[in-house]
């Protein structure tokens, strides 16, 4: 009986709850369960390892990636701060465990220097003749007139101009200042003046070419009709003794038409020095052109230290005729196909995934913005974009400026009144964009086309800014499969195969590249970089204007030809502000590949940059 009795006044009385109250009870638990879970998940550094495929599916919006509701997870954008400023992509493994690909605000990442390079103090530009290079008073011959007219838009011209002074250097004869494209793609009526400084051009050059304005007159009227033709592209000094010299000499003015890529990248060294002469010293923005491209940089740099500057390349004509597909369904196809059939010679691949995964294909937008951020650039970067019309408009840029917050243009730099001088005219549009490329500390490329290879070596010529070009070959892999990895991994793949690809003085490898993009010709290393070289070529040491001048010997020829594994796609001047649905008019088409391929009478107007 004691012992009943102790067991019973051992009994506790558990008092009745209602039932309402204990499920809010349990509500009120359950979250804070999950909010201390959703803090542990937003936290940078605790990011676990994935172990599975993701089971949720993840939605990009017009402004931020969502993560919807799947049938192994619950909506976390709120819970995780899935905002603009910050993208994460979020998912269940096969253990419940949440996995997370977050992309840190902050940057300085492991790349050291991510602003310049350690080694470009060791390379300078170089380019003046040698003392046998013969001065232009007796080096022309008299009643050789040379006439050029180039092709294309404006960077495409730049090489044309380029050249053409080459060219009349080769022929012993008078150029006569180039004509500029202005019946092709932009119907573009600006001469060679409302462009470029044509008194500094005239001026700098004399020395080497003699270059008059127009032909002389006698009478009012010209002293000949020119002789109207066309050299094979790539023509070497030879090609032009053979094709040309004999028809200049008999007809005494030779006009060569659709002039761009007509010079071999094959010439002996004083030849190419006098081409980086041309393209870095001569040709000069007009004064107008000129000031309002350092205004924007003076306001980008007011904004910040440092800049990047993206030339984006990612209009419709381009995604066209790289016959890449970026998963925009019967849409993205019907109005890109209709953009390719204005060439119809334009052979287009079966295979567009092919094109991607042998790196011919422009990233895009948001794969650019994430290449940047995985290097090391924060989110607190400011961003300069150089673009046409974007292909999916404000959709396609919005993952970029989540990204990069700090998003600018020079209609966003400028006003309508200050660009109004320049707006009509996409070359002087353009010749903004080229300055402020130029000027920025550092230049990121999204193709190879000519603005990208023209400005690749001027950066080189000047100092070896920082110029970064995607390993478009490599990242097609890593993007994809993003959300398989932690950011830690996906960064550091990425900064692994950009290696190369940073615009460093010692990728430049002897016999790759267009020498437009690789001026090694005109490139000379410091005395300390020499006495390590371990090359066998001949050098000659000049000390003219203070310069250390490490190069080949003159007169030697150096070929520097694109690498089979550079993607050489056509580059249709950034899309300088082409809608969607222009039409090209007087019967011009436009050609693939300016570099590589021969000539089609159906593609014969290279539409570039």
């Amino acid at each position: 009986m004691g012992l009943q009795r102790r067991r019973r006044s051992e009994r506790r009385v558990v008092p009745s709850v209602p039932v309402p109250a204990a499920l809010s009870a349990a509500a009120l638990l359950l979250l804070l369960v999950l909010a201390s879970h959703s803090l542990l998940a937003s936290s940078p550094t605790a990011v676990p390892t994935p172990r599975t495929k993701p089971s949720s599916i993840l939605v990009r919006s017009s402004k931020a990636l969502v993560l919807t509701r799947s049938s192994s997870s619950f909506l976390y954008s709120d819970i995780i701060g899935l905002q603009l400023k910050n993208p994460v992509e979020v998912r269940r493994n096969a253990a419940g465990a949440i996995d997370v690909f977050r992309v840190p605000s902050g940057g300085g990442g492991p790349v050291a220097d991510l602003w310049g390079s350690k080694l470009s103090k060791d390379y300078y530009g170089c380019s003046n003749a040698s003392s046998g290079f013969a001065t232009a008073e007796s080096n022309t011959l008299p009643n050789r007139y040379l006439m050029i007219a180039t092709s294309g838009g404006l960077n495409q011209q730049r090489t044309g101009i380029t050249d053409a002074v080459v060219a009349a250097r080769i022929l012993n004869a008078t150029l006569v200042v180039p004509i500029l494209d202005q019946k092709s793609f932009w119907k573009d009526a600006s001469d060679f003046a409302d462009i470029f400084d044509v008194d500094w051009f005239i001026a700098t050059l004399r020395k080497d070419v003699k270059i008059i304005k127009q032909l002389p007159e006698k009478g009012g009227k010209i002293i000949r009709t020119p002789y109207t033709m066309r050299v094979p592209r790539k023509c070497t000094p030879r090609c032009y003794e053979s094709r040309v010299l004999p028809a200049l000499t008999k007809k005494h003015v030779v006009k060569l038409t659709k002039f761009d890529y007509r010079l071999s990248n094959k010439l002996e060294t004083d030849l190419q020095k006098l081409r980086c002469r041309v393209n870095y010293h001569s040709l000069k923005f007009t004064d107008q052109i000129q000031a309002m491209g350092d205004t924007l940089i003076q306001r980008m740099k007011a904004k910040s230290k440092h800049f990047i500057a993206l030339h984006l390349r990612f209009e419709p004509d381009m995604l066209a005729f790289s016959g890449c597909y970026y998963g925009g369904g019967e849409k993205e196809k019907t109005e890109l196909g209709a953009i390719r059939k204005r060439w119809k010679s334009l052979h287009v691949s079966q295979n567009p995934e092919k094109e991607r995964r042998h790196g011919k294909c422009p990233l895009t937008p948001e794969e650019i913005g994430l290449m940047l951020r995985a290097l090391g650039f924060g989110n607190d970067v400011h961003l300069y974009v150089a673009s046409g019309e974007i292909y999916g408009g404000e959709e396609t840029l919005a993952p970029l400026k989540t990204l990069f917050p700090n998003f600018h243009s020079k209609e966003t730099l400028a006003t309508e009144e200050e660009l109004a001088p320049f707006s009509s005219y996409s070359s002087r549009m353009a010749a903004l964009d080229f300055i402020v490329c130029d000027g920025s500390d550092v230049f990121v490329t999204n193709n190879n086309g000519n603005m990208a290879r023209i400005l690749a070596g001027r950066r080189r010529y000047f100092g070896h800014k920082r110029t970064i070009r995607p390993n478009a070959k490599k990242l097609y892999s890593l993007f994809p499969n993003r959300t398989n990895m932690t950011w830690e991994t996906f960064s550091s793949k990425v900064r692994t195969f950009q290696k190369g690809f940073m615009g460093e003085p010692d990728e430049l490898r002897p016999g790759r590249g267009e020498f437009h993009e690789y001026p090694a010709a005109c490139i000379c290393e410091g005395s300390k970089v020499a006495a390590h070289s371990n090359s066998n070529d001949r050098t000659e040491v000049s000390h003219k204007n203070g310069i250390s001048n490490v190069s080949r010997s003159a007169g030697e020829a150096i070929d520097y030809h694109s690498s089979n594994e550079d993607s050489d796609w056509i580059d249709l001047d950034y899309g300088e502000n082409t809608p969607l649905g222009r039409s090209f008019s007087n019967g011009t088409e436009s050609e693939y590949d300016v570099f590589i391929r021969q000539e089609d009478p159906e593609l014969d107007e290279v539409l570039s940059d």
